[in-house]
Formats: C-alpha cells, sequence, structure tokens
C-alpha cells in the first residue's frame, strides 16, 4: 500500500492546532468518582449509564492530527440511578496506548503519516504497523461492550470498570474489520455493520445475532467499484441503507506527498439499498454530496425507503472549495424500483450528531435532536435543535457558554429524556445535562458537575440498566 518512510516525524503545533485546544484539549487523567454534585434533580426513574467514546491523544501527537480520524480512545460514563451520579473514564488501550504507555512518549504518528515504528523501538510483533484508533463510537450488542474505530477491529471492555479485554471480531462477523456505525435492530435484536476497504470488493456487510454469534459473514455489496470512504449507515426493517459519497482514496497520491483522500464530485454521489435478505442489490445515482451520519431510515407501504440524514455540500476538512460547505438535515424517499429520489430540507442550520430514540430504529420516528448553530449564517455549531417529524416543528436549547456534544435519547419507566455532555467554554468545567423529551427548548431539569474536564467528542450510547 505504502512505500515505507524512516525519518521520524516531528511534534504536531499543539497550541496552534484547532481541534487539540480549549473543550477539545486533551485528558490525561483517568477517575472514578462517585455522588457527583448534582444542580437541579436527576430523574428518580432514570437507571443506566451513558456513555461517550472520542478521540483523544495518549501523548502529545507527532507528524499529523487529522480530526475527527486520529487521537486514541477515551470512554467517559455517567452512571445514574436513584437521582445520583457516578463518573468514570479510561483510555482505550490499544497495544499502540500500552506501548507508548511503557516508553513514557509518543511513537506513532497519526494516519496520514507514513512512517512506522521500527522492530528496535517497538519489537517484531508492532513493527511497521499503523495506530489502532477506537476512538468513534460505543457499542452494547450481544453481551459485548465495543469501543468502534472507523474501519479496523473494535476493542472489547471490561462492562465493570472499562478496562480493555482486547480486540473482538464478534463471532467473525467482523472479519474483514467494521465501521463505527452498525446499527441494532430493536425488533429482532441483530447487529448489522458493513465495512469500507481500500481494495475488491471495497464495501461488505455482515450481521451478528442477538446472542453475539455470527448470522453472516462479511459479504460483498455488489456494484462498489472504488475506494470509498463510508461513515455511516442507516437500517429498515428490508434493506441497508448506504449513500457513497464520492471521497475516494487515491493511494497513488499519497505516494508522491498527496493527500488519501480525493473529492471527486463529478462521480455523483450513488445510494445502495442491500435487501436484508440477500436479495440483488438496488442502485441509483445524485449530484453529488456528503454524509457523515444518519438519524434512521424506514420502509413505507408503497415499497419506498425514508431517510432522514445530515448532507454537506462537501466534506469539509478533506476538500477544498471557494464557498464553505453547507450542511442540512434532509429527508430522501427513494424508490427502489424506478431509483427515483426527492428530497425535503428539513432544517439547514449546518446541524450534525442526528440522533432519535434508539427503539425506533428501522420504523418511523417522533423525533430527531442535533446539534446546530442559533445563527444559520456563523459561529460554531452551539445549541441543541429537537424536530418533531410527524408535526414539522421544531425548538432549541441554547446553552449559553457550553459547547454541547451528540445527544442521546434516553427513556426510563415513566418519562423520556435527552442527555449530553457539554464543556462551559469560560471555566472549561464540564456538565452532563438531562432534558425532558416532551419539551426540550425548556432546558435542563438537572445537571451533573463531572469531576475533570471532558474533551469534545464523538459518539455515545444510553445503557438502560439491566
Amino acid at each position: 500500500m505504502s512505500a515505507p518512510v524512516s525519518r521520524r516525524p516531528g511534534p504536531v503545533d499543539i497550541a496552534h492546532h484547532s481541534h487539540l485546544v480549549g473543550v477539545f484539549a486533551p485528558q490525561r487523567e483517568e477517575v472514578d468518582v462517585r455522588d457527583l454534585e448534582v444542580i437541579g434533580e436527576l430523574p428518580a426513574d432514570l437507571h443506566g449509564a451513558y456513555l461517550r467514546n472520542g478521540p483523544n491523544p495518549r501523548f502529545d501527537p507527532i507528524g499529523t492530527y487529522v480530526y475527527p480520524l486520529d487521537g486514541d480512545g477515551m470512554v467517559h460514563r455517567i452512571e445514574v440511578a436513584d437521582g445520583a451520579a457516578r463518573y468514570t473514564n479510561r483510555f482505550v488501550r490499544t497495544p499502540m496506548v500500552q506501548a507508548e504507555e511503557k516508553a513514557g512518549h509518543v511513537i506513532w504518528p497519526g494516519v496520514t503519516d507514513l512512517y512506522t515504528p521500527t522492530e528496535d523501538e517497538v519489537g517484531p510483533g508492532l513493527a511497521g504497523t499503523s495506530r489502532e484508533l477506537p476512538d468513534i463510537n460505543i457499542v452494547r450488542h450481544g453481551g459485548r461492550l465495543l469501543a468502534m474505530a472507523e474501519t479496523t477491529l473494535p476493542f472489547r471492555l471490561d462492562p465493570a470498570d472499562l478496562s480493555t479485554l482486547g480486540r473482538e471480531n464478534c463471532d467473525g462477523a467482523m472479519g474483514v474489520g467494521s465501521t463505527a456505525h452498525p446499527k441494532i435492530d430493536p425488533v429482532t435484536g441483530q447487529m448489522v455493520l458493513f465495512n469500507y476497504m481500500l481494495d475488491a470488493p471495497y464495501l461488505t456487510w455482515s450481521v451478528v445475532n442477538p446472542d453475539g454469534s455470527v448470522a453472516r459473514t462479511p459479504t460483498p455489496v455488489a456494484g462498489a467499484d472504488t475506494p470509498l470512504m463510508i461513515h455511516d449507515m442507516a437500517l429498515t426493517e428490508r434493506y441497508i441503507v448506504l449513500m457513497l459519497c464520492p471521497l475516494v482514496f487515491d493511494i497513488a497520491a499519497v505516494l508522491t506527498g498527496g493527500s488519501v483522500l480525493d473529492w471527486r464530485p463529478e462521480d455523483g454521489t450513488r445510494i445502495a439499498l442491500v435487501p436484508r435478505d440477500g436479495g440483488p442489490v438496488r442502485w441509483t445515482t445524485h449530484d453529488a454530496y456528503w454524509v457523515w451520519h444518519f438519524a434512521n431510515a424506514f420502509d413505507l407501504p408503497d415499497g419506498r425507503v425514508s431517510v432522514d440524514y445530515v448532507e454537506w455540500t462537501y466534506p469539509g476538512g478533506f476538500a477544498k472549495a471557494p464557498e464553505p460547505s453547507l450542511g442540512s438535515l434532509v429527508r430522501a424517499v427513494v424508490d427502489p424500483g424506478s431509483g427515483r429520489v426527492t428530497r425535503e430540507v428539513v432544517c439547514d442550520r449546518d446541524v450534525e450528531f442526528p440522533r432519535v430514540d434508539d427503539r425506533e430504529l428501522t420504523r418511523g420516528h417522533r423525533a430527531v435532536a442535533t446539534v446546530g448553530k442559533l445563527d444559520r449564517s456563523q459561529g460554531r455549531q452551539d445549541s441543541l435543535w429537537f424536530f418533531d417529524t410527524a408535526r414539522g416543528t421544531e425548538a432549541h436549547w441554547d446553552p449559553g457558554s457550553v459547547s454541547v456534544g451528540e445527544p442521546i435519547f434516553m427513556p426510563s419507566a415513566e418519562h423520556e429524556y435527552w442527555g449530553m455532555i457539554g464543556t462551559d467554554r469560560g471555566d472549561m468545567s464540564s456538565w452532563f445535562f438531562v432534558l425532558p423529551a416532551d419539551d426540550p427548548g425548556s432546558g435542563p431539569i438537572g445537571k451533573v458537575r463531572l469531576p475533570i474536564r471532558v474533551p469534545a467528542g464523538l459518539h455515545g450510547a444510553w445503557l438502560p440498566a439491566e
């Protein structure tokens, strides 16, 4: 794939890297603290754990640092029971993190740097390897708690203390790896996943049974003919929905000093509906756009497929264009027979991290929550937006000086809530917020002061108490 580079790269300029300072600054402290301070109240009927993963370099990085792909995983957990809260955080200790901790300094560079350590540095088992990065998502399924990476095997964590148990291939379902966003069917209990690769067959999908056994080993997606980056998927009762946006891996360019990813809008975006029963893939092509994340998808009575996702004009950070990339929450309806696609913009506030009630995945959902902008024309994604897809209404919460992360739906025996982690940009204190799902715009009914600053991160999950 690439020619070896023998010269060790220099340090990343952390002080001037927007994703290594402020709310993104790495956290090296690991703690386990009970009886946290609560302002307001935590619902007495809410029992479970909110977990979130995210990139957090164990040592100051060298070579390159490309957010959100780089950075070691750190999992944060807030356990809630009887109105009280406990916080725990742990690094995901891959072999690379363990070797660096033993050495006391960074060894591996970022993912876009071709340097790999020598046998003299790390021994024969790790020589020539690249850093593993299970820093994107956290998933519980089939008795396993998994820290998910972008395209490789996840790492299994001990649910008792979040310690790292090792790589996990889910009984062979992840034999060629997995992306960070598998989907769990709440009706069947199956976990469906996909993976993209640099070589043929380029794209596969597989299925894990509710008990953790493999139901379908990695199966090529017929018609996929180009190595593309594909971050997320959606799932209906009948289909896997994949959007193949034209962000192409260009290995030849890397070998001559170019970028590993090349945005080719002239190729358009292809939509694949992959029947879960193994039938022929249904393809359609649209003008180019980029997708990081889906909210949900579901089958319509007439056989069409409805898909809610965040659509960007191009992948900011991975492509250059004279105008900024614009993001919108979009509902698309795809006809598997004719290939016709209709699109409706639900919101154009540069939203991201769309989430629904996970119990409604594969079926029609009541609401979508996102992070978005109060001012459409400028500024950061600084607020939370909630869209009632049935009524066509929206609500928002302005957290002021707090940078909030992905909202997660948290049901209880009596009521329903949204939860998220946020960090105050003024004093860098981090908080866990709980908002009522029936009126999220009213703001939090309770918030928990976390004992350390939690770096801005990526994806998480609500794990109801078992």
